[in-house]
């Protein structure tokens, strides 16, 4: 019994596998490929059983291949039947985008197209798949510049999986998600990149969907191809119907044309007689025109020729003239100030007055010499911002004292409405309003002048080139209440050399200059100046001016010229441009400090400062005046900046300490110049480098008004004639012992020169040629300092300076160059050509001995040795 059992298990056991493997068999012949045999078998039929799974696994995967194959096939047939005969770039890229996404299971996407530019190509954004916004898209990629632009550049897709939350949000309806996978593929054709699309999924793409990509950006790339080719083929044929169309126009307008002409001809040679007449006539006239016109050419060539020459004398007339005049000031000053007191009083009286005369002559000299320049158009304008209060300030100081020494009225009124600058040249537009302020003084006997600045909206003249299209303009009025000028005098004044009074027995003097320097300096801002006047009632000068004034470009020839003051009543040693409101109207009997500071902002610190140390301060922006400033108001202490733009610290700091009314005042360097010790050496209280602190600077007042409150009252400080003046400060290098060259082809130059030096116990060698020069400073050893004068004949002064500084052995000896010029950029020009500083005639001998006290004295300490350098810092 128990083998029958055994028998009839494996029976049904075996029946269980049998029918377990026939029901799998006939579900796979059915197609169902997800079953297999589960029964539990051994020996032979496991192997059966797992054969059989083997097999139905092989078919499976091998269906799958085959359906993703079929997949793959039928889509990129689909898609290239779908994009076949597309033309529209828009259409295809939004058709791509709305078939591709969905289809391998993406929710976002972007599509661009290469556009190629000039030197480099691009991508341009020109389809989206579920963009939110699409102003929120980049909008174009250069190669290589983001990832789009990197696959672009790489030829080849790059695939991002795990994209962190923050990179993009895609949303819908119901709620924002990060997708997990970014696969940014470019389209080749013929290895040409022609796009790149860019998709997001939730899922990962599958290698299905990554094969079929591939093969669908090749696809993509042909079709974008050929939609570009077949636009410029459009394009093409476009243009040549459009040219077949113009060339059928033309033709046939040539046509009507032939047809017209054909019928003009005949008219033509119908009038061929008549004008063959007339021409005979016209010839003889244009002989006739052609000879006045050979007139008037030549009467023009004639006047440029007057012109040029014209200009030519006056500059060589400069020249000649300042030369004479130079040595006429130079031995009158000398003779004036009597050094050896032989001369009685009336001597030097009339010394003095050849000293005027010829200060005024040199006056007039500069009129006619500026008046040439504006007239050949060597001035030019620099045009900045110009606070209307500075002007304001400016013409208070100068003529408030003239107003009260002719107890006259002066009045000056600016109106609230105008604006806190203008843009125009400050130094020219204050030189016209002096010279108007100072004819009005000068003509008024009674009465007063006004002074009237406002915001004008009319008045000029309609046709004026610049102020014609202004609605707006500044209108700056002199009215006085002198003289008057009568009707048929008023334009004549403007002109050169006319005065409404110019009989030989006229009261008032003057040349004639200053209002047609005016008016042209006028012209130039782009302005106009104007009159109105009655005899005997007084006259109104107004000069309009636009808000925002515009500089000839090089029109008027690249040259800035200088121009002097030329009213015939200013005398005032102010320096012009203050910028910083001071204390000078309400000092008193106070103590003050005179700061001498061009850098505007910090001369208001130390303003500041000298006020809380309990010192009023005046404030100087310029060097040039400082010393008649100090001798005028005589401060109590002095700060000075050593490198300022316009004059050598050094020399003015020399000047101070050697003229009487000065020397007494202690001056505090305060100066980022190099060598401040130097300037102990040459009598400064004491010495201050930039950039200092607050507190230092605050120290520096302290000690200069405890030093003023202690000083005890100084009497005498002038001495009486033949008597010595005692020593205030330490000595500076003086003059005596010292050689000098002059090298000037001036005779009479030479002459006054070598008087003054050679009364200091100098000895003065000279020569009348550059050439002559150089070889004298070879030969002559311990020449200390050399005077260059600039127009000489053959080698001018500047070559000279030139060739003295190619000669290694004189490459340090101090060179100032001495020239009649007085043009702007003159300075720098000489100290290009190598001098070491720079003066103007005719020659200050003030400013002169400063000079060469400063720079003989730079020369020794330069060439001191440094055993003595140290020996003196020890002390």
């Amino acid at each position: 019994r128990d083998l029958t059992d055994n028998v009839n298990q494996l029976a049904a056991n075996l029946t269980n596998q049998v029918r377990s493997i026939a029901d799998v068999a006939t579900a796979v012949t059915k197609g169902d490929l997800t079953r297999s045999i589960a029964v539990e078998a051994s020996g032979e039929m496991a192997a059966l059983k797992d054969t059989i799974n083997e097999m139905i696994r092989n078919l499976k995967d091998q269906t799958l291949k085959n359906a993703e194959q079929d997949w793959l096939k039928t889509n990129l047939a689909r898609f290239s039947r779908m994009l076949q005969g597309e033309r529209d770039l828009a259409t295809v890229s939004n058709l791509i985008m709305s078939e591709l996404a969905p289809l391998v299971n993406a929710q976002y996407g972007v599509f661009y197209v290469t556009k190629r530019e000039e030197e480099e190509s691009k991508l341009e954004l020109v389809a989206s798949y579920g963009a939110e916004s699409v102003d929120e898209l980049k909008r174009e990629f250069r190669l290589r510049e983001g990832l789009v632009g990197q696959a672009a550049a790489d030829r080849r897709p790059i695939l991002l999986k795990q994209v962190p939350g923050d990179f993009i949000r895609i949303g819908s309806g119901l709620g924002h998600s990060a997708p997990a996978n970014i696969n940014i593929l470019p389209a080749l054709f013929e290895d040409d990149v022609k796009a790149v699309i860019e998709l997001a999924s939730f899922s990962e793409f599958n290698e299905t969907h990554q094969t079929f990509l591939d093969q669908l950006m090749e696809s993509i790339g042909i079709v974008l191809n050929t939609i570009a080719a077949t636009m410029r083929t459009e394009g093409l044929l476009k243009q040549s119907q459009l040219l077949t169309q113009e060339l059928q126009a033309r033709q046939t307008e040539l046509t009507t044309k032939q047809e017209e002409l054909h019928a003009t001809n005949e008219e033509l040679q119908e009038k061929a007689q008549l004008l063959e007449n007339e021409k005979k006539q016209v010839e003889a006239k244009n002989i006739e025109i052609e000879m006045a016109r050979r007139a008037v050419e030549e009467k023009a060539e004639q006047l440029a020729l007057t012109s040029k020459y014209k200009s030519e004398f006056l500059a060589n007339m400069s020249h000649e003239l300042r030369t004479p005049l130079n040595s006429l000031l130079i031995l009158s000053k000398l003779l004036s100030d009597n050094p050896q007191g032989n001369l009685n009083d009336k001597q030097v009286e009339f010394a003095r007055t050849i000293h005027s005369a010829g200060s005024d002559l040199l006056s007039l000299i500069n009129d006619i010499l500026d008046l040439s320049k504006i007239e050949s158009g060597t001035v030019s304008i620099e045009v900045g911002e110009m606070p209307m209060r500075t002007l304001k300030q400016h013409m208070e100081r100068t003529f408030r004292q003239l107003a009260a020494d002719k107890n006259l009225d002066f009045n000056v009124e600016f109106d609230s409405s105008l604006p806190a600058t203008i843009r125009t040249d400050e130094k020219r537009l204050q030189q016209v309003v002096l010279n108007l302020l100072s004819n009005a003084f000068k003509f008024t006997a009674h009465g007063s002048v006004t002074l009237a600045v406002q915001t004008a909206t009319g008045g000029w003249s309609p046709s004026h080139p610049v102020l014609r299209g202004a609605e707006r303009a500044i209108g700056i009025s002199v009215t006085d209440t002198g003289i008057g000028i009568p009707e048929d005098k008023q334009k004549l004044i403007f002109e050169a050399f006319q005065q409404a009074d110019g009989t030989t027995s006229r009261k008032y003097g003057g040349t004639g200059l200053g209002l047609s320097i005016s008016r042209e300096i006028a012209r130039l801002l782009g302005g106009e100046l104007q009159v109105r006047s009655k005899p005997g009632e007084g006259s109104t000068f107004t000069l309009f001016v636009p808000l925002q004034a515009v500089a000839p470009t090089a029109a008027l020839g690249g040259t800035s010229a200088r121009y002097e003051n030329t009213g015939a009543t200013i005398a005032s040693a102010l320096p012009t441009g203050f910028e910083v409101t001071d204390d000078r109207d309400v000092l008193g009997d106070d103590p003050f400090v005179l700061i001498v500071e061009d850098d505007a902002a910090f001369a208001s610190i130390l303003l500041d400062l000298a006020r809380e140390a309990g010192l009023k301060g005046v404030v100087s922006t310029a060097g040039a005046g400082t010393l008649a400033m100090a001798r005028k108001l005589q401060p109590n202490a002095i700060t000075l900046d050593l490198g300022l733009s316009d004059i050598d610290g050094f020399v003015l700091l020399d000047l101070l300490k050697h003229d009487p009314q000065t020397r007494h005042v202690p001056i505090h360097v305060i100066s980022g110049a190099d060598k401040l010790s130097s300037a102990l050496g040459m009598g400064a209280f004491g010495v201050t480098e930039k950039p200092a602190d607050q507190e230092a600077l605050s120290d520096v007042f302290g000690k200069l008004a405890e030093h003023v409150r202690s000083a005890p009252p100084l009497v005498h400080l002038v001495p009486e004639p033949g008597e010595a003046p005692a020593p205030i400060v330490r000595p500076v290098p003086e003059l005596a012992g010292a050689k000098i060259l002059i090298v000037d082809d001036d005779i009479r130059n030479i002459y006054s020169l070598t008087s003054v030096l050679e009364s200091y116990g100098v000895e003065v060698l000279h020569a009348e040629r550059g050439k002559d020069g150089i070889v004298i400073l070879e030969q002559t050893p311990g020449i200390d300092i050399g005077l260059i004068d600039i127009m000489m004949p053959e080698m001018d002064g500047y070559e000279t300076m030139q060739q003295i500084r190619k000669r290694p052995a004189l490459a340090e000896v101090p060179l100032i160059a001495v020239t009649a010029k007085a043009m702007k950029g003159d300075r720098q020009k000489c100290l290009d050509a190598g001098a070491s500083d720079y003066i103007a005639k005719p020659v200050d001998i003030d400013l002169l001995l400063a000079l060469l006290r400063v720079w003989i004295g730079r020369a020794r300490e330069a060439t001191r040795p440094l055993a003595g350098t140290a020996a003196e810092a020890a002390e």
